[in-house]
């Protein structure tokens, strides 16, 4: 007997993984995530909604659709409410980027990056995807696209720009990471003081000379969050000399 196999739409197969993903909600965890996300009026994360469904949950059923699902299922999902749907079209959109070695196919994937960053509108979102893509592309680019996002208006990209850098330090490049963090050094915005400081403890892994050099110039008048963040490796009196 001839097993015959017919194909399903785009249409359904975006039906079949939104299905996926419905079932495994859990209202516990989102009510959770709603409040650890900031989704209350005036909160950074207002207007989130979110369905609980784990990391880690969300990566697995990226991976079965990462080569199925389309540029326009992605940017439909990126215009969800649902936080998870958000979430899971930029582990689709990196797995494309990281699979892809076709130069012309990532430039592709970083355009369209770059056009859809209005929702990419929550710490974890440009967590997940700033520094796999946005930091992997320009690593021996020109960066002037990550200088102007650093001096935007909306903090979400000034945050895109800072994190982006990750994926040059990675590298032991830091002299950009560097000049893009003292952009925003005085932000107002606390997200804006993690990322910063989060950027200046890996240079610190890497090179401690190179973070010690900053905070020997900054570390009086920058944020204390900032600070707290770039610090937190080092020993308990060395810590309490920089905080002091």
């Amino acid at each position: 007997m001839i097993t015959i196999i017919v194909p399903i739409s785009q249409k359904e197969l975006l039906k079949k993984y939104l299905t996926e993903l419905e079932n495994l909600k859990n209202p516990v965890r989102a009510k959770v995530s709603a409040g650890f996300f900031k989704t209350g009026k005036g909160e950074y994360g207002e207007g989130d909604v979110f369905w609980g469904i784990s990391v880690p949950e969300q990566r697995i059923v990226a991976r079965k659709y990462v080569d199925r699902i389309n540029f326009a299922d992605l940017k439909y999902l990126l215009r969800q409410s649902v936080h998870e749907l958000r979430f899971s079209a930029l582990a689709i959109l990196v797995l494309k980027y990281q699979k892809n070695k076709k130069e012309s196919e990532k430039e592709k994937i970083v355009k369209f990056y770059l056009k859809n960053m209005e929702h990419i509108n929550n710490w974890d979102l440009v967590d997940l995807s700033a520094p796999q893509i946005l930091g992997d592309y320009f690593l021996n680019k020109n960066k002037n696209i990550l200088f102007t996002l650093v001096n935007s208006q909306n903090f979400w990209e000034r945050r895109i720009a800072v994190v982006a850098t990750y994926g040059f330090i990675k590298n032991n490049k830091f002299d950009d990471a560097l000049k893009i963090i003292e952009l925003v050094l005085f932000d107002k915005q606390d997200l804006i003081h993690k990322a910063v400081g989060w950027m200046l403890r890996e240079i610190g892994k890497r090179n401690k000379k190179s973070e010690v050099d900053f905070l020997d110039k900054y570390a009086k008048r920058m944020p204390r969050t900032a600070l707290r963040y770039a610090i937190e490796k080092f020993p308990k009196e060395e810590r309490e000399k920089w905080l002091g």
